[in-house]
């Protein structure tokens, strides 16, 4: 689920042609802009190089109406997969951690109905080519655990969807188990290993795990309109696939580490591995190498909650580091548009102009609904004219009217089925399309009750007019 804003701000920004600046702006100028065009409640952004961080600053109010700053905490969502494998790599230097042997040799306790199993290294989890895949796992059940040790459990039924080491699939499942691996190799639970190793080196003194303190309540957008709505309950505790809470200004600091500066974690090499993509795809492990909009090599790694997003990415090439984080979630990702922009102005390259892709995506949403509920309002008014000039009519003829009326409510039936396939297997809920998806399923379930009762409409009269006859 998680994937799919991104996916849809990469295909709307191909779609918009945003003007352009008469010359590169100011950071702050541009996300001065950003505020005004996007209408995100909440934002906070850091830039770095080398090892000093040239910008770092929030910008609106959170939920409870306090002025967001580089210290307001946010979610982050899957850009948590970094840290967790940066946990990993720590024990790996140190011996305790075994990085091409079985995780089932290292973690008690893990078992699964596939004996496949058996041969999951830990590199195949943080490569993401474990095999394992929500279309054979119950992650529903899963996301009922507390603790990570009850979550390992609970895979004991699952099985495999591939080979382990010969596809890639991203499943949180793999971090989620790398983070449980971390607490049994340390002896320490995930999050104190992540403050005593990983936060606390690097000065990140306002970043944790599941946060003993949750960040106010993130944002929907609705058409338009911006909701506060508590995060969608979930494995969020201790979660080595997405629950680290921390700051602009702390993920500076992180970004800084990530480009080899400041403070070293662990040695070049084991860097440049976390950096490196498996042999299988382009996922390496908690980042994705990929060449940007500018054609320059880049790591990124984006991150959805169902209230909250996030992205961070660092340019080898010049030793910058990004970071935008945002108190809200909608169907279209803002922050991604944001940190091209930032990037962009790191180049000395004009950003494109920010904002329109979530408002087109509702916009056109809106009037889909509004034009679904006007045809089925015609509908019904005009079921008893559609009746009588179709009495006497074979019945097969008059049923086949019926079916292209109740296409929508078929695909209302299907619609989290339908959502998952489009995600590439990840499983979807109904929970979760009441989440940033909101105005889809909105539109949906309009266009499924105006086809049903356009149909309910003539059924009723066909038969009275039968009656009648």
């Amino acid at each position: 689920m998680k994937a799919m804003p991104i996916l849809i701000a990469v295909a709307a920004t191909a779609l918009l042609t945003p003007a352009a600046h008469a010359a590169p702006p100011s950071i702050d100028d541009y996300l001065a802009e950003v505020m005004g065009e996007t209408g995100v409640p909440g934002l906070s952004v850091v830039v770095t190089r080398g090892d000093r961080v040239v910008h770092a600053a929030g910008y609106g109010e959170d939920s409870q109406g306090a002025p967001v700053t580089e210290d307001t905490p946010m979610r982050i969502a899957s850009v948590s997969k970094s840290f967790t494998a940066m946990a990993v790599m720590t024990l790996v230097e140190d011996g305790r951690i075994a990085l091409d042997e079985p995780v089932a040799d290292q973690l008690p306790g893990f078992t699964m109905a596939d004996p496949r199993f058996a041969d999951v290294t830990v590199r195949h989890l943080l490569n993401q080519t474990s095999g394992f895949s929500d279309t054979t796992i119950d992650v529903t059940e899963l996301e009922t655990s507390t603790v990570l040790a009850d979550h390992t459990a609970k895979l004991a039924a699952g099985s495999l969807a591939a080979d382990p080491g010969t596809r890639y699939e991203y499943c949180n499942v793999n971090y989620d188990l790398a983070a449980r691996l971390v607490e049994v190799a340390s002896g320490r639970p995930f999050g104190d290993y992540l403050k005593e190793h990983v936060f606390g080196p690097l000065g990140m003194s306002r970043s944790t795990v599941g946060a003993d303190v949750p960040p106010a309540d993130g944002y929907n957008s609705v058409f338009g309109a911006w909701l506060s709505r508590p995060e969608l309950p979930g494995f969020l505790a201790s979660s080595g696939s997405g629950g680290v809470v921390t700051t602009a200004a702390d993920m500076g600091r992180w970004l800084i580490s990530q480009t080899g500066n400041g403070t070293p974690l662990v040695s070049p090499e084991s860097l440049r591995v976390m950096h490196t993509s498996s042999t299988v795809d382009y996922y390496a492990m908690g980042w994705i190498p990929h060449r940007g909009p500018d054609g320059v090599e880049q790591l990124i790694h984006p991150g959805n909650l169902f209230t909250y997003s996030a992205v961070q990415a660092i340019v080898p090439a010049t030793g910058h580091g990004f970071a935008v984080l945002a108190n809200s979630a909608s169907l279209y990702d803002e922050t991604y548009d944001v940190l091209n922009g930032l990037i962009a102005l790191s180049q000395g390259r004009d950003p494109e102009r920010p904002g329109g892709g979530r408002q087109s995506v509702e916009l056109v949403l809106g009037l889909i609904a509004l034009a679904a509920t006007g045809l089925g309002v015609l509908g019904v008014r005009r079921s008893g004219r559609w009746a009588r000039r179709r009495a006497g009519t074979l019945a097969w003829r008059v049923a086949s009217r019926f079916l292209p009326l109740l296409v929508p409510a078929a695909l209302l039936a299907a619609y989290p089925d339908l959502i998952t396939i489009l995600m590439g297997g990840r499983t979807v809920t109904w929970a979760q399309l009441t989440y940033f998806p909101l105005p889809l399923t909105i539109t949906v379930v309009v266009a499924a009750l105006a086809g049903v009762a356009t149909a309910t409409a003539r059924l009723l009269r066909l038969r009275a007019t039968a009656h009648a006859g």
